[in-house]
Formats: structure tokens, C-alpha cells, sequence
């Protein structure tokens, strides 16, 4: 049969891969090429686009190599990747500048802090529908503007990640809505590049690649490129998206009223929007079906059991033996709790905030601390989830978790019984490769939207329900927590002023 296979390609910070993925969103064949991230000095994290190809032309004939004649199967390539890592080309597509400030880039703090004395939130939120924050493009272009003349001067397009890739395949230059949505200089009535916004940051309009809707077929794989891949020339290939909301079409979240929960060394709660949730402590991603994904973070989400693990076992207990000893306390663990702010926060006026336990008594022992760690995450991802209730006026009905958070049983308990939510866990956890094929599936006509895809390719491995005698005990304490939580902001400015 031909025609019946698709290439997901995904551009991440630690590597970059290719799958061939089946009709109906099965992975069959998948292989990864790791790649180096640049730090030149501290706060600073860069990569070198050239690397990325490199390690996709190799990942894409791996794959082809485990299937024979796979490369004239294959209906279309979709790519999506890592976000706001900032790619500048000239007219001919050539990198004016070898490297690429990265997602984690710190170098525009400057900038963001300059911006945010300028312009009140409620400014210029309208016109973006994100805070000043230093991870987006917006000030990273700033950044090279006044750093990097040469390279500026020569740049015709900035491109994202997988924009880049898509460039080397098809020699089109296009950035799609997702990552536009996420630059801090997209209009989010228009979704094209917003005036006010450019005129704000000082950038020129005429440096920044055409917007398009990732579904879009972008063009097709070139002879250099069927050479350099192994791919057949002509391939269709799609203008894609940022690796974010991609995963998110591929857990099933597309729809409003449906949340996700991502649980890695931090924890991102996103939910679905017919428009950008407008307020200063929330922000904004375009998705793939053309709403809005409004999301929070809590900087310290599966870092915080790391930090456990090193504080009370010098790293030598699993992650495993934490979670049964967490067992042995009682849900609540005996009015303890766990404020898990290990790292501050990522937007609001106390970046600086600290983690604290409040109320540890004579009888608390290792299985209380380490029980309240795992709620207390939990309490602070419920106060991120009723924010964007309140704000969305649409409460959320139901989760779906992903990332390593996910595969423990008992905080998806603790969870679920947080937030009263059932939590949906995906069959298939590489939910960006499933978003991919949901793209290519849409675009090649198999399904009439990516929600109907999404609804056919999509499925889950079990669902989480919330206890209602642990809900019980979590109802108040989660009252109490929102109480520390506001009365513990008047003492980090107090604590930061303590010689150290």
C-alpha cells in the first residue's frame, strides 16, 4: 500500500528525532541523535541550527532503514520542536549566525526588566497575550540587534527549530501560529505580527518569516534534501509546530473545558481557550486548531521530589522507595505542609519566593515530609488550575496527564483528589510524535478537522478518579495552603535583605 505512512519529526533541546508513524498514530520506528548545548557564559544556552540537521538527516535514514521501501510510503512530513529558540537566515536561507539563543536563554533579563519599567501589563497584553518574560523571541531579537550587528544586518527571516528543518527540506521560508503565538510580537485577533507590538520592542517587521497555520502544506522535500535524508523528493511537508501545543493535539487537548497537566522538572497546566486568557500571571500558546492554550508553571513540579531525594537521602534512595515511604503517612500527612516554590516563580511580583513546611509537630516523621512534598505540589498546581478557572469562566472538567509525574500512581491519586478532576493518562507518552501524525492525518485528508483526528488517534491508558475521603481531608487544607501561600509574600523581600 502506498501512501500510508507518515514522518514525525521532532526537534528537542537534548536531541533531535524522526518516527515513522502508521494511519492510525502508532509509532513504528523511531531514532534519536543527540545533540550539544552551547554555554557560553552563565545564563546563556545556545545550539547550533547546522547540528539539528544534521541529526535529523541521520535519524531520518535510521528509520528508514528499519522498513524497506518506506520512503515512498510516506503521505507527508510533519516536524514541530522546541520553542523561542531564535534562527536567523539571510535571503538565500544561509544561517547569518552560527548559533541560536535557546528556550532557557537568560541574556535578555535586561531587556524584560526594561520593558516591564515601560509598559504596564495591561498595555500591551491585548496586542501579545503574554507577559514580559526573557524566554521570548521578541527580546531575544533585541538582544541581537544590539549584540550582533553583522549577523542582524544580514538577516532577511527569523525562524524557530523546526522552522529551520523545514527550510533545509523544502527551501520555503514560513513560521506557523503556534510559535508565532508564543514570540510575544503576534496579534492574537489577527494571528499575524502585531505592529504595536514590533513598534514597542523597536524590531523591523520586514525580518520575520510569513505566518501560517501548521496544517498547511508548506512544500515539498527537494532533491538536496531527498539526497541529504534519504527521503524521496517531492514529499509533501507540512509548515507544522511548536513542540507544546503539538503534544498537546496529541493527549487529546483540544477542546475547551479539557486540561493537561505536563510533570516534569517543573509542572505546566494548560487549559483550552476560545481566546488568550488576559492577565499578568498567565501565559498564552497558540494550538494546532487554532485556539488557545492559557497555561501556568510551577518551576519546582517533579524537581521537587529530586530535591527530596537529595536533601533527605544524599541521593541514595530511589524515587521509588520515596513514594512508598510517602504512603505510610495518612492523606494530609497530619496538617503538614509543603510550599514548593524551591525556585521562585516564573511571573508575578514575588520571583523570589522560597519553599517552606509549615507545621511539622513532634509526631511528623520521613513518611509525613515526604507525603506533604508530593501534596503540596499538588496544592500549588490546584491554586494554578482555579486561577484559570476564574479567569476562563469555563471550569475545567478533566485532565490529561503526561511526563514523568504521570507514571506514579500514588501522586495521580493525591492529584485527582487536589483538583476533584478525573485525570486521563495517554496509552501512547510520546503525545508530540502522536500530535505530528495527527497533522499529517488531517492534512492529507483523512479526517475533516485535527479535533476529529485527534478524537480517532487518541487514547488513554487509564483514568485517575478523585478519592472522596481524601478529597475530604484536601478541601480545607487547600484553603489554608492559598492562606500561607499569600501571607509568606511579605517575608521574601524581608529574607532576601538578610546578610548572607
Amino acid at each position: 500500500m502506498t501512501d500510508d505512512l507518515f514522518l514525525a519529526i521532532d526537534v528537542g533541546t537534548g536531541s533531535v528525532r524522526a518516527a515513522l508513524m502508521a494511519a492510525d498514530g502508532r509509532i513504528l520506528s523511531v531514532a534519536a541523535r543527540e545533540h550539544e548545548q552551547i554555554v557560553p557564559r552563565f545564563g546563556w544556552s545556545e545550539q547550533r541550527p547546522q547540528d539539528w540537521w544534521t541529526g535529523v538527516c541521520a535519524a531520518i535514514r535510521a528509520v528508514l532503514a528499519d522498513h524497506e521501501g518506506a520512503r515512498a510510503r510516506i503521505a507527508a512530513v510533519a516536524a514541530c520542536g522546541q520553542m523561542h529558540g531564535t534562527v536567523l537566515v539571510d535571503a538565500d536561507g544561509r544561517l547569518t549566525r552560527e548559533t541560536a539563543p535557546l528556550w532557557n536563554d537568560k541574556r535578555t533579563v535586561d531587556y524584560v526588566t526594561a520593558f516591564e519599567a515601560a509598559h504596564a501589563p495591561q498595555t500591551y497584553l491585548a496586542d501579545c497575550a503574554n507577559p514580559a518574560a526573557p524566554a521570548w523571541p521578541g527580546f531575544k531579537l533585541q538582544w541581537l540587534r544590539d549584540n550582533d550587528a553583522p549577523a542582524w544586518s544580514r538577516t532577511a527571516a527569523v525562524l524557530m527549530p523546526k522552522d529551520y528543518i523545514n527550510l533545509r527540506l523544502t527551501g520555503e521560508i514560513a513560521m506557523d501560529r503556534t510559535d508565532g503565538g508564543a514570540s510575544f510580537m503576534m496579534d492574537p485577533a489577527t494571528g499575524e505580527w502585531s505592529e504595536r507590538m514590533l513598534d514597542r520592542l523597536g524590531l523591523d517587521r520586514a525580518k520575520l518569516a510569513p505566518l501560517r497555520n501548521p496544517v498547511e502544506h508548506l512544500g515539498t522535500v527537494t532533491d538536496v534534501a531527498a539526497g541529504e535524508t534519504g527521503l524521496m523528493a517531492g514529499t509533501p511537508v507540512l509548515v507544522g509546530g511548536a513542540d507544546y501545543p503539538v503534544a498537546l493535539l496529541g493527549s487529546g487537548v483540544c477542546r475547551p473545558g479539557i486540561g493537561s497537566e505536563v510533570m516534569g522538572t517543573s509542572a505546566i497546566i494548560t487549559a483550552i481557550a476560545r481566546t488568550p486568557l488576559l492577565d499578568p500571571s498567565v501565559c498564552n500558546v497558540g494550538t494546532v486548531e487554532g485556539q488557545w492554550g492559557a497555561f501556568m508553571l510551577l518551576e519546582s513540579g517533579g524537581d521537587a521530589m529530586r530535591w527530596a531525594r537529595r536533601a533527605f537521602h544524599d541521593k541514595q534512595a530511589s524515587y521509588e522507595e520515596i513514594v512508598a515511604k510517602a504512603a505510610e503517612a495518612p492523606p494530609g500527612a497530619e496538617r503538614l505542609f509543603f510550599m514548593p516554590y524551591l525556585t521562585g516563580e516564573r511571573l508575578g511580583a514575588h520571583r523570589n519566593a522560597r519553599a517552606q513546611f509549615f507545621g511539622i509537630g513532634a509526631a511528623h516523621g520521613l513518611a509525613h515530609l515526604h507525603r506533604a512534598v508530593l501534596e503540596g505540589v499538588a496544592f500549588a498546581t490546584k491554586r494554578h488550575i482555579n486561577s484559570l478557572n476564574a479567569i476562563s469562566g469555563a471550569p475545567l472538567t478533566r485532565i490529561v496527564a503526561s511526563g514523568g509525574g504521570a507514571k506514579t500512581e500514588l501522586w495521580m491519586k493525591i492529584k485527582a483528589s487536589v483538583y476533584g478532576l478525573p485525570i486521563l493518562v495517554p496509552r501512547e507518552p510520546e503525545c508530540g510524535l502522536v500530535g505530528c501524525a495527527i497533522m499529517a492525518a488531517t492534512a492529507t485528508g483523512r479526517f475533516a478537522s485535527v479535533e476529529q483526528a485527534a478524537e480517532a488517534l487518541v487514547h488513554y491508558d487509564r483514568e485517575i478518579r478523585p478519592d472522596p475521603a481524601w478529597q475530604a481531608v484536601y478541601q480545607p487544607m487547600q484553603v489554608l495552603f492559598e492562606k500561607l501561600y499569600h501571607h509568606a509574600q511579605a517575608l521574601y523581600d524581608d529574607l532576601d535583605r538578610l546578610p548572607q
